[in-house]
């Protein structure tokens, strides 16, 4: 893990950018406090975040609340585990919060991700807007077919974005996602058929997506990866990618009474 702190800049950045790369309903912002409003399973798309590193008040998680209570929707908020937030962390714990699925987030430069494959190696396919099989993959077995359905729509709406396929036979085995905003390119939504895992088709979605991000003058790339998948975590590093921070989803259990 990269122990280095991130910037203040480079932080709000990145939130900046994993929020409008998940294209929520809705964006709203309090306090220093991005707040996305979406319904469905990707939690980037309802989850709160702060732009900074810095103590919260009671007084803003009270806000927080009142506008996702406004829309009937359980508050939720996606937090760094930084000291700054310690306090925070226990406010949550006394209103019925609990922390789940922890994240990390990570970054490599583009030149590096390229050299994943070699020169002269097929890379995936490049296009500019997903077609039937690409999305048919996050819909396939192995996968929530409810929670495919909800980051192929939310992806696929994202403006600017692009999509990756590795394509043998009529089928799409490998494909995600890039975005680009707030001086970074970022991936999502990295899929690969389970039956062809193994085989570096995911390193081709990757280098595909570098050689893009290249050729658009973007020299960083980030991702974020489930802090649990070591396939993934192991993929990435060879790709260049380390660990900047690393957060939770914390979400309200009880409705106030």
């Amino acid at each position: 893990m990269n122990t280095a702190a991130p910037s203040v800049t480079d932080i709000e950045a990145i939130e900046r950018a994993t929020v409008s790369a998940v294209s929520p309903d809705l964006t709203e912002e309090i306090d220093g406090w991005l707040l996305p409003f979406s319904g469905g399973t990707v939690k980037r798309a309802r989850s709160a975040v702060p732009l900074h590193r810095s103590a919260v008040e009671p007084a803003t998680l009270d806000r927080i609340e009142d506008r996702y209570d406004s829309r009937q929707v359980a508050p939720a908020l996606r937090l760094a585990d930084a000291p700054c937030f310690e306090g925070l962390r226990a406010e949550l714990e006394r209103r019925h919060y609990v922390d789940d699925s922890p994240t990390c987030v990570q970054a490599a430069s583009t030149q590096r991700m390229r050299r994943l494959v070699a020169p002269g190696a097929p890379l995936a396919d490049i296009d500019r807007a997903p077609d039937d099989a690409w999305a048919a993959l996050f819909l396939g077995e192995g996968f929530d077919p409810v929670d495919g359905a909800h980051r192929v729509r939310m992806l696929s709406r994202a403006q600017g974005s692009l999509y990756a396929s590795v394509r043998e036979g009529g089928r799409t085995v490998a494909a995600g996602a890039m975005a680009f905003g707030h001086g970074w390119a970022s991936v999502h939504g990295m899929r690969t058929d389970k039956a062809q895992r193994g085989r570096g088709l995911a390193g081709r979605v990757l280098a595909g997506f570098a050689q893009a991000a290249l050729e658009r003058g973007f020299e960083r790339v980030f991702l974020q990866v489930d802090a649990q998948n070591q396939a993934a975590l192991a993929l990435y590093r060879r790709a260049g990618f380390e660990t900047r921070w690393q957060y939770s989803y914390w979400q309200r259990q009880q409705w106030p009474r």
